[in-house]
């Protein structure tokens, strides 16, 4: 029941997307505009290397993970690299390398995005109210560089029965390498 209801929110959300546009400049609003509530915002602490201007993250970024992350842009269902990525590691922000989940808590959720049923820690992302679009979610951020993740919903497995559901976009995969050196060890 909770996949087909993953489902059904996914193509929701997807159609929402196609019919304003994948950016926040094409729903008439951008990032910093879009209707939040902020007391649930939680301030970031971001050090002063973190502190870029566009231009510099558009130098450092593609234009797809400069639309996602940093003007809060939704890629579309089952088009990120990860989504149905199996490999063991860390995902990590694209934008700072902040770890933020890694792949023993990542599940298929049928969202067409990649899910993961908790963060690595508490303190690696902020949580805030989000109101656009016409519905209430709760979007996610990086919390060393504020960096627009995706959004978290109460409708994953246990034991969080929360889902995580992240851009591939705002991510970049870590391979463990722990089980990379235990093989090689074992080959010699």
């Amino acid at each position: 029941m909770k996949i087909r209801y993953a489902a059904f929110v996914a193509i929701a959300i997807g159609l929402v997307v196609i019919l304003f546009g994948l950016y926040p400049a094409n729903t008439g609003q951008d990032a910093t505009s879009r209707q939040i509530n902020v007391e649930a915002k939680e301030v970031s602490d971001l050090s002063k290397d973190l502190q870029k201007n566009d231009e510099d993250w558009k130098e450092l970024l593609t234009d797809e993970q400069y639309k996602v992350a940093r003007q809060c842009g939704t890629e579309p269902p089952f088009s990120g690299k990860y989504y149905d990525f199996k490999g063991k590691g860390s995902y990590q922000c694209v934008c700072c390398g902040n770890v933020l989940f890694g792949s023993n808590s990542k599940y298929d959720s049928g969202s067409g995005w990649p899910s993961f049923w908790e963060a690595v820690n508490d303190s690696a992302i902020t949580k805030i109210v989000d109101r656009s679009l016409g519905m209430v979610r709760t979007e996610i951020k990086c919390k060393k560089c504020d960096a627009h993740l995706g959004h978290v919903f109460e409708d994953g497995p246990e034991p969080t029965g929360l889902r995580y559901c992240v851009n591939s976009a705002s991510l970049t995969f870590v391979p463990d390498t722990t089980e990379i050196t235990e093989e090689t060890d074992k080959k010699n």
